[in-house]
């Protein structure tokens, strides 16, 4: 089996195992940008932690669910957003997220990977990778 997308596996693991109603789920394989995604999920209150497992292939991690996502995925095709354009918050964006102040945008910067208003407070852009509420 080709995995093309991993993050967007990762995500889609994540949303049917929440929408089953699971305590944890394996996602597989591992990479640096799901644990930064995880990272930033766990900083969020989205997901209660995650620990990596090395299997003696490419790892993977499992991740403790909370009951807290009622949605989650990545954006594609992935788009560069400038700071300006983040700060009036585009209808392109704004179309991911359930309301104005429900949700995060997971954005990958320079300074590594962050939320959508992390991202304002730095006055920084970069690329929409993801979302989550």
């Amino acid at each position: 089996m080709v995995m093309l997308d991993t993050l967007a596996n990762a995500m889609a693991t994540i949303k049917n195992a929440e929408m089953r109603g699971k305590s944890e789920a394996i996602i597989m394989p591992a990479s640096k940008l799901i644990a930064s995604v995880l990272r930033v999920l766990e900083s969020e209150g989205y997901i209660g932690g995650f620990e990596y497992i090395d299997d003696g292939r490419w790892g993977k991690f499992r991740v403790t669910l909370l009951g807290r996502i009622n949605d989650i995925g990545v954006i594609k095709p992935r788009m560069p957003v400038k700071y300006t354009e983040l700060a009036k918050m585009p209808e392109h964006l704004r179309k991911y997220l359930a309301s104005r102040d429900i949700g995060t945008l997971i954005i990958s910067t320079p300074q590594g990977v962050m939320t959508h208003r992390e991202a304002l407070k730095r006055k920084i852009g970069g690329i929409v990778i993801a979302y989550v509420y």
